[in-house]
């Protein structure tokens, strides 16, 4: 039994690491987000200790020793990958003593804490869509034979795949081993009663079929991409600035022009002109929707500017060539060179009037998350 819970401990320390390297990282939700019940029907087969040595079959469908039972369980998922079930099963067991079905039937149940790790969301990204999922779990507990009045500690190993079937609802097949001190059917020191007997602990499989019902809000939010956001103020800041520069340029052109002038009432003036500068649009990591609305509102600037002086626009999307293949950032950026097309055909520019140049990954800008954008400007 220690040799078992150490294990039990070295896999969660070992699990919990691998939670923090998920591909995307999500929001915290709060302790009443994310919670489940599940309602299982259980085939259960038992193997008792002081049956060893006895020559009987080990087949988990013979009469003497498998019962149907059941099982319920609430739990919560604290992360993707980390989730903690309570979990109480049983009703009718067998204590093997013989081929007799009937003098081995006892009542009991087994009431165990469990940690799940969800390994579908650890190595392939957190998806709140997604239609399998495979979850290892591992706990320890108290199990009770009612027809003995005996109580002893239990340990249980198992695997737990859910099928969703939607948002609320999911289908879930739980096989699992559990494993007793071996006073659990009655009979304590079994393997001295039969001198041959070499197991000292009780022991069942377990195969359950039933639905995890999902409570409240049941899924995780994205951490909103900080570096596009920084990103997105770094871009404002440099179109005042290129607007400023226009604006000195323009001044100093028209100002040298009226100096040179031979008219004697010649004086020098300030015009003010608006030229608008390119702007760029940023998303988030491996995705074609645009990671702040504000984006739009300075592309809504080019779009009218476009339009009342009838120019053209072009939209130079990219990725960054930190993240992904070069074939996924090719398509990527072409979908967001969409998102932006599609954008300023809202606003009211002619679909011929905009050219999209998708360039792939690229690394020019630093930090890479500055590559995820698609810049806007007059043609």
């Amino acid at each position: 039994m220690k040799k078992l819970l150490l294990v039990l401990a070295f896999a969660g320390v070992s699990a919990a690491g691998m939670a923090q390297d998920m591909k995307y990282s999500v929001a915290t939700n709060s302790f009443w987000s994310n919670w489940f019940v599940q309602l299982n029907v259980a085939y259960d087969a038992f193997y008792s200790n002081q049956e060893d040595g006895l020559g009987l079959s080990k087949s988990p469908f013979k009469d003497f020793r498998r019962n149907l039972g059941a099982s319920v369980a609430v739990g919560k998922w604290f992360t993707p990958g980390l989730g903690l079930r309570t979990k109480v099963s049983g009703i009718w067991g067998k204590s093997v003593y013989g081929e007799n079905a009937d003098a081995n039937s006892i009542k009991f149940w087994n009431a165990q804490e469990q940690v799940m790790f969800n390994l579908s969301n650890l190595f392939c990204g957190y998806s709140e869509t997604r239609v399998w999922n495979l979850i290892p779990y591992a706990g320890v507990g108290l199990l009770r034979n009612m027809s003995e009045n005996q109580y002893c500690h239990a340990a249980s190993v198992g695997l737990l795949n859910t099928w969703r079937l939607g948002r609320k609802v999911q289908l879930n097949l739980d096989l699992g081993f559990n494993i007793s001190d071996d006073d659990f059917d009655g009979v304590e020191n079994g393997h001295k009663r039969y001198g041959d007997a070499i197991a000292t602990t009780d022991r069942y499989f377990s195969a359950e079929l039933g639905l995890t019902f999902n409570l409240g809000k049941s899924t995780f939010k994205k951490v909103p991409d900080v570096d596009a956001i920084n990103a997105l103020h770094q871009s404002e800041i440099d179109a005042l600035n290129s607007e400023i520069n226009n604006l000195r340029d323009e001044n100093a052109r028209l100002n040298n022009t009226i100096r040179n002038h031979k008219c004697p009432e010649a004086k020098t003036v300030t015009v003010k002109e608006v030229n608008v500068a390119p702007v760029s649009v940023f998303f988030n990591i491996g995705s074609a929707k645009v990671a702040s609305k504000k984006d739009l509102v300075n592309v809504q600037a080019v779009a009218d500017a476009a339009k009342a002086n009838n120019k053209k626009i072009v939209v130079t999307a990219s990725a960054d060539s930190k993240t992904g293949s070069a074939e996924f950032n090719q398509k990527l950026s072409e979908k967001r060179g969409e998102t932006v097309k599609n954008a300023l055909v809202e606003m009211g520019v002619p679909a011929e009037n905009i050219e999209v140049v998708a360039q792939g990954g690229v690394d020019t800008l630093n930090p890479f998350s500055y590559n995820r954008r698609a810049v806007v400007e007059i043609k």
